[in-house]
């Protein structure tokens, strides 16, 4: 396996996700105590050793991302989120530049990076984004519309929370979040009896639907990231046991292909190996010199390889060792003519033309 393969796959192994976790927590445990100036100054040199310590396993590990990832480093926005906060706390800190120390704590945020269900959360309220910007613009349009009567109305009685447009809006916005909404009421409600009715009106409006819908809306990008996530995880596992059928197809063509089916060679059924070969019997060769026929009288049935001068018969088998040669007795064949019988047979056929 390459290098760069070893060190994507060390990254991410649960374990150095651990470590990660781990760091980050320790970091922002320091960053938390150094708020302290009592035990900053007892741990002050542990607290800023552990610190620099923390900051320089960041930098390793973004330096490893960039190395194993390379362009698909900077596709991850979780990876560009991480190397925004390490180099915040790489810039140098000055006494003008205190907010610039104070930043440090963001490292804590990479937890939301780091930590899967974090990160479901942030992406579904990101995606939900776009579904909430036609609410938002629902509740500013709200939100004006009263802040615009409630000065109207209350600007003289109530001077303190409707006395212009922008300290009305800010009231009815405090209202909105449910922080002193009924001592706000009651004050105006003293010169203005009948105000309970425009004031349960905002707050049936902005509190129990507008606020509402922002939930829905953000439950629901949470849904679809989750049924989004488990349909990747499927399409995933599709993909690997395609793939290994595939190789299994190949390992079986290419064992097909390499398995020799020659002549006297049966074929098994697909599926039960290579073909096998068909047992042969060995086949007997025999050989038989004759030479010169002797003339003579011949008696029927079995001619022996004496009688008529025959030299011997010699056989050769296949596979086997060489019979010992000697006479052989030959069975039954085509009877063997003498000259005299020839002789007759012409005589008589002559005879029978003559008398035609």
């Amino acid at each position: 396996m390459p290098v760069r393969e070893r060190v994507r796959t060390f990254l991410e192994t649960p374990h150095l996700q651990r470590i990660i976790i781990a760091v980050i927590v320790i970091n922002a445990a320091t960053l938390g105590l150094e708020t302290s100036p009592t035990v900053t100054d007892r741990y002050g040199t542990a607290l800023a050793i552990v610190d620099h310590a923390a900051l320089y396993i960041f930098v390793a590990e973004l330096a490893a991302k960039v190395y194993a990832q390379r362009l698909r480093f900077l596709r991850d926005p979780w990876n560009l989120f991480d190397t925004a906060i390490v180099a915040l706390s790489l810039l140098p800190v000055a006494n003008g530049l205190s907010v610039l120390r104070a930043l440090r704590i963001l490292r804590a945020l990479r937890l939301i990076s780091v930590v899967p269900s974090l990160r479901r959360v942030v992406t579904a309220l990101l995606t939900a984004v776009p579904g909430m910007t036609s609410i938002v613009l629902l509740l500013g349009l709200v939100l004006y519309v009263a802040a615009v009567m409630g000065t109207k109305l209350y600007h003289l009685t109530a001077p303190d929370y409707f006395g212009d447009l922008p300290t009305s809006l800010f009231t009815l916005f405090q209202m909105m979040t449910g922080d002193g909404w009924s001592d706000i009421t009651r004050d105006v409600m003293d010169e203005h009896p009948s105000a309970w009715l425009f004031f349960v009106m905002f707050m049936l409006v902005c509190t129990f639907v507008v606020l509402n819908l922002f939930i829905a809306v953000v439950v629901n990008a949470m849904e679809e990231e989750a049924s989004g996530e488990t349909a990747r995880a499927t399409r995933s596992l599709e993909t690997a046991v395609l793939a290994e059928l595939s190789a299994l197809r190949a390992e079986v063509r290419e064992l097909r292909e390499r398995t020799p089916v020659g002549t006297g060679a049966r074929a098994r059924p697909e599926g039960r190996g290579a073909a096998e070969p068909v047992a042969t019997e060995p086949v007997a060769t025999v050989t038989v010199a004759t030479g010169p026929v002797t003339a003579g009288p011949i008696a029927a049935g079995p001619i022996a390889a004496e009688a008529i001068g025959a030299e011997p018969v010699t056989a050769e088998v296949a596979g086997t060792e060489p019979a010992a040669t000697g006479p052989v007795a030959a069975g039954p064949g085509p009877r063997s003519r003498s000259p005299r019988d020839r002789s007759s047979r012409g005589r008589s056929s002559r005879g029978a033309r003559g008398r035609r």
